[in-house]
């Protein structure tokens, strides 16, 4: 476990140091929250494609409602731990509501699902179907994780006062 830890340290010191520390935890816990997701959406997959739409006779439409439920519950569970641990910290720096912060967060999976599907069926075509879909969820994960940071939580800038950008005509040095 050393010699990856190693690594993966080797890799975080080569990246800015402005980014070092948001790789360790920040996208460690996007990670945490997203494996979480996916225990979510596969239990209520499971739940609604046996239980609650059972008397859906065609499997296939009982299989479209079921993974539409799924991705729907996984995605606000994975908004809500985003919100209360990944971005924790800028929680007061965002001053949208809620649902336009869920709305961005969205976009931001949406952007993350059509990558992860590009690039599955692209590599699918140089190795086994499932490496391939291992490996493009990897990589479109950091693509949600930054479209997140970047826009869904990203900080908020301060803005500098306009008296404090000129000086006033008193404070002159004089003659």
């Amino acid at each position: 476990m050393s010699a990856l830890r190693s690594f993966a340290e080797a890799i975080i010191r080569r990246l800015p140091e402005r980014l070092q520390p948001m790789v360790r935890w920040r996208f460690i816990k996007f990670g945490v929250v997203g494996a979480s997701g996916t225990v979510v959406n596969l239990v209520v997959l499971y739940v609604a494609q046996e239980f609650l739409f059972s008397r859906i006779a065609d499997f296939h439409d009982r299989l479209n409602y079921s993974i539409a439920l799924a991705i729907t519950v996984a995605t606000i569970s994975n908004f809500y731990w985003n919100r209360r641990l990944t971005w924790r910290d800028r929680k007061h720096e965002v001053h949208h509501s809620a649902l336009f912060l869920f709305g961005k967060y969205v976009m931001a999976a949406g952007l993350a699902i059509v990558l992860q599907s590009l690039l599955t069926k692209w590599l699918a075509l140089y190795m086994h179907y499932l490496l391939a879909n291992v490996l493009a969820i990897v990589l479109s994960s950091v693509c949600n994780f930054v479209a997140n940071d970047r826009m869904t939580f990203r900080r908020r800038r301060v803005k500098i006062a306009a008296a404090d950008e000129k000086p006033s005509p008193d404070t002159h040095d004089k003659p």
